[in-house]
């Protein structure tokens, strides 16, 4: 398992009433057709820090220093078949009882490593990452959930925004997870519930399972595809979590912990979106808005993602000016890229739509659907875990004509309005009990905020009428290639193929938007 810092201020509990919770959740994808690298990497270390006279340290990169100096990371990284130590009591858990907690990265904290408290493993082959031998991995048991909370989770956004849509389902529906771990009575039951997990069919240990073995297998390194997966609790110094909590965050979602200072909100702010632009490479930046003044947690989800094609498009190829017609009446001049490939295709005369899938390099593929002229809420009301199970049978190698705009789009959300429409009804209500997180009743969230952003490079093509696609696919030896002219709107998911989890989704009505 990924190492994970956690770094705690035992000082007295805090009596503010009606303290919220803020939970923040960042993505950023790096497209670039020509030279195309995901990158994911974690920046997990299993350290917790108590305070002792000496070491003062300010910022997160003193804290850092020191995590290095005292456990080095080895060349070495567990993988689901070695995961190393299971949370103590997912084998009993009854509702869940676990959590991240979030609070500023600032405050003086003087800190120094200690070993975790003993944790009773999960033997056997039920315990995460342990599967017998032809076993299917703990994720298998979640991602058809995951996939049908994006789809439904991209229906509410789209009925709210006309314009671009990118956000990633894996790094909200962790959060969520994660935060049901702090979670007592039926909250943990509402939480998990409105992701659309039936604890009759599925326990809730089994859940979290998923979610380690996902986040985990995520987190592989790879020489063709990078990627950057984290979890982040923010708390207030004057809040005392409790250990239990603290344990089986780090051990179940690789969490690091932090305590601040909020009662300096502005400064705090700063550090954590300076943190966050850390561990995305600068790609995000000023994603926290100011706090409200009663906050006392902060909980941030971030994912990092960049990969390269298969069949890299030729840069020299590439249209300056081509036109993207954003509607009847607006039209752009946008950079066009081109190529002649085979890539699987298909045409659903049903649904009215082309469907292309794209491969890079490692396990990673990009499926964009192109609806027909004016029929873009028709597809998005079929879009269904079943119809993208049909599309992937039926889809066919076909040498293709593709010529696919450059863009560069992203989406911030505040999902605290959205959420409660898909399941989520009492959790930004007084009714929500997350006192698993520091033993007190009266914490509430305030906001679950979302930020994801995706570029795609090389530029490129000529517009051409959609209606030039094809239903059948062409052999290599047809002289004329079918075309797939994503001139017009089009939808994009992202997949990671070894899990099958739809890591981001997204709209792409006006690819100049930013």
């Amino acid at each position: 398992m990924t190492p994970t810092a956690v770094i705690t201020n035992t000082s007295q509990s805090s009596n503010r009433a009606g303290s919220r919770i803020t939970i923040h959740s960042v993505c950023r994808t790096g497209w670039q057709a020509r030279y195309f690298e995901k990158k994911v990497t974690s920046c997990l270390l299993h350290i917790v820090f108590r305070p002792v006279p000496g070491i003062d340290l300010t910022n997160i990169d003193e804290a850092a220093s020191i995590i290095k100096h005292y456990f080095p990371v080895g060349k070495r990284r567990r993988g689901p078949e070695d995961p190393g130590p299971q949370p103590r009591d997912l084998a009993r858990m009854g509702p869940a009882r676990l959590w991240l907690l979030g609070a500023g990265i600032l405050a003086s904290v003087h800190c120094q490593p200690f070993p975790a408290h003993g944790s009773k493993s999960l033997g056997g082959p039920e315990a995460p990452g342990r599967q017998l031998s032809g076993a299917r991995p703990a994720y298998h048991k979640i991602t058809p959930t995951l996939t049908d909370f994006a789809l439904r989770l991209y229906k509410q956004l789209a009925a709210e925004t006309p314009g671009n849509i990118f956000f990633s389902p894996v790094s909200i529906s962790s959060t969520l997870a994660l935060l049901s771990l702090g979670a007592q009575a039926d909250t943990p039951t509402q939480i998990l519930e409105g992701l659309g997990f039936n604890l009759t069919e599925i326990p809730e240990a089994d859940i979290h399972r998923g979610f380690q073995s996902l986040i985990r297998t995520l987190d592989l390194p790879s020489s063709k595809l990078e990627m950057k997966v984290g979890n982040s609790l923010f708390l207030d110094k004057q809040l005392k979590p409790q250990q239990h909590f603290l344990d089986n965050i780090r051990e179940v979602y690789g969490a690091l912990a932090f305590s601040a200072n909020f009662t300096d909100s502005g400064t705090t702010r700063r550090q954590i979106n300076d943190y966050l632009r850390k561990q995305t490479y600068g790609q995000v930046v000023d994603c926290l808005e100011e706090f409200a003044q009663d906050t006392l947690m902060v909980l941030l989800n971030y994912i990092f993602f960049k990969a390269k094609w298969k069949h890299p498009f030729n840069p020299y190829q590439t249209q300056k000016q081509e036109s993207f017609f954003v509607d009847e009446r607006t039209s752009l001049r946008v950079p066009m890229m081109r190529q002649k490939e085979m890539h699987r295709f298909l045409y659903d005369h049903e649904v009215a739509c082309t469907v292309l899938q794209i491969e890079y390099s490692g396990n990673a593929q990009a499926l964009l659907i192109l609806p027909d002229p004016g029929k873009m809420a028709q597809v998005e009301a079929a879009l269904q875990p079943e119809t993208l199970r049909k599309w992937d049978q039926l889809l066919l190698p076909s040498l293709l004509d593709l010529h696919l705009p450059r863009f560069s789009i992203s989406g911030t959300y505040n999902l605290e309005e959205i959420l409660p429409r898909i399941g989520l009804t009492n959790l930004f209500t007084l009714e929500a009990d997350l006192s698993g997180i520091t033993g007190q009743l009266n914490r509430t969230v305030s906001r679950v905020s979302h930020k994801a952003a995706v570029d795609m490079s090389e530029r490129g093509t000529e517009a051409a009428a959609a209606s030039g696609l094809l239903s059948q696919p062409q052999s290599l030896n047809t002289t004329s290639a079918p075309h797939a002219h994503f001139n017009r709107p089009f939808l994009v998911l992202l997949w990671e193929v070894t899990t099958q989890s739809l890591l981001f989704l997204g709209k792409v009505v006006n690819p100049a938007a930013g």
